[in-house]
């Protein structure tokens, strides 16, 4: 073990075995930054009487608001159709959360970058710490949903666990990617939130794909599949579809997998070339 640790600290600044060895710091230290995420929710709701619950309150409402207006704009019946809305923004806030915090991860922790020895990625596994219990937490919605209109649940609800790991995976890439390039470049987060915005309306959360594809007019079946060039779609199908009991479409795993695997790959390489110079950049 000293014998790793030793060859990581001698290894030159921009190598990838300095990359992966700030990875392992980071996560070696996980009860500080696990601290540290849970410090963040509990300072955000610090005087407020409910605390928390308000992150799942404003979340259904804006659920059942959208789930409400879209089924009767769709003519589809709002039993279903609310859930499939609820658990789609339920997803969506990870994910968005992990790309506009995360391109201002390292300038939001920069007393602490210049300050505190710590490896860069412990700013990043808090974040993405963070946005997990924000998930977790906003589950009672999909929990009071399935009971109020009962789902065709059934022993696939079981993938939700890999699928939400393969989230998680993603999430600390995507924090690393945009975090360091928004550092250097400071034009881009306002970029990046644009982008967010517009990936929204492009993705299946308020509108049905399945429905779209079974159109009558065989002309908006087939442009309905442009959606899949959309990656985050791929994402919310893979957790979306066991957390409603619908059918399993593989091919959303197959490209969410490709997609963890490139990411992560430009993300050490980003890391590898950029990490020492962070410090110097915020």
């Amino acid at each position: 073990m000293s014998t790793g640790v030793l060859s990581e600290e001698t290894a030159p600044s921009r190598s990838l075995r300095r990359a992966v060895g700030d990875l392992r710091q980071g996560w070696r230290q996980r009860s500080l930054w696990g601290y540290l995420g849970w410090q963040d929710i509990k300072q955000r709701y610090r005087r407020s009487v409910i605390g928390p619950l308000w992150i799942s309150i404003s979340m259904g409402v804006i659920a059942a608001g959208l789930g409400i207006l879209y089924s009767a704009l769709f003519n589809m019946p709002y039993q279903t159709f609310l859930p499939y809305v609820a658990t789609g923004l339920l997803i969506w806030n990870f994910v968005s959360g992990c790309i506009l915090e995360g391109a201002e991860v390292f300038i939001a922790n920069e007393g602490l970058i210049k300050f505190l020895p710590a490896p860069l990625s412990l700013h990043v596994y808090r974040l993405v710490w963070r946005q997990a219990l924000f998930f977790l937490h906003n589950l009672v919605i999909w929990l009071a949903l399935i009971i109020l209109f009962p789902q065709p649940i059934s022993i696939t609800l079981l993938l939700a666990i890999p699928a939400f790991a393969i989230l998680l995976l993603n999430g600390v890439w995507i924090t690393i990617f945009a975090g360091i390039i928004a550092t250097r470049f400071r034009d881009i987060p306002p970029i990046i939130a644009s982008v967010t915005q517009l990936l929204f309306y492009l993705t299946p959360i308020v509108w049905d794909y399945d429905q779209l594809l079974k159109h009558s007019n065989p002309n908006i079946a087939e442009r309905a599949r442009l959606a899949e060039l959309n990656p985050i779609m791929h994402f919310v199908e893979i957790l979306r579809q066991p957390l409603l009991g619908r059918e399993i479409i593989w091919h959303h795993w197959y490209v969410a997998g490709a997609i963890t695997v490139l990411g992560w790959t430009g993300a050490l390489l980003v890391m590898r070339n950029y990490r020492a110079r962070v410090s110097y950049w915020v």
